[in-house]
């Protein structure tokens, strides 16, 4: 099973830079770097700390219902804190198993206290299924030879 240092060694170059804000953002300019990216969640970070996560649920739960306005509502205010991460040798299995049972959709990789990565749910079933398709194509290959 494939590791997520594995996973963000394999990752393509332009998705490993990790997109934040600071706690003191407005959530309209998060919401700003989110489109930019084309990302659904940002990291809330204070140097090299992870303060939080900021995604389009949080906008859509902790500001739209609430009647509060993205330009007058701190990033700090609405993100999802504390924010579960993990270490580089966890498997994609183990991240797949945390994020299924705690329904989160990004996890960040710290190593050493130091964030090196940030995983969506999305990138653990692409890894899964190439993982998958590799057997598969080993089971085929056995049963053609044997």
């Amino acid at each position: 099973m494939q590791t997520v240092r594995q996973l963000l060694a394999d990752k393509d170059k332009n998705k490993q830079v990790v997109v934040y804000v600071q706690p003191d953002a407005t959530v309209f300019h998060a919401l700003q770097i989110m489109a930019e990216h084309d990302i659904g969640a940002v990291l809330v970070m204070d140097g090299d700390r992870v303060e939080g996560i900021f995604s389009e649920r949080d906008y859509a739960r902790r500001i739209v219902l609430r009647g509060k306005t993205s330009t007058g509502t701190q990033v700090r205010e609405s993100m999802s804190s504390p924010v579960l991460t993990v270490d580089p040798e966890k498997t994609v299995e183990e991240c797949m198993a945390l994020m299924t049972n705690k329904r989160i959709r990004h996890l960040p990789v710290v190593s050493e206290g130091r964030m090196i990565g940030l995983l969506s749910i999305g990138d653990l079933v692409k890894a899964t299924i190439a993982e998958q398709k590799q057997m598969i194509d080993q089971l085929v290959t056995y049963i053609q030879t044997a």
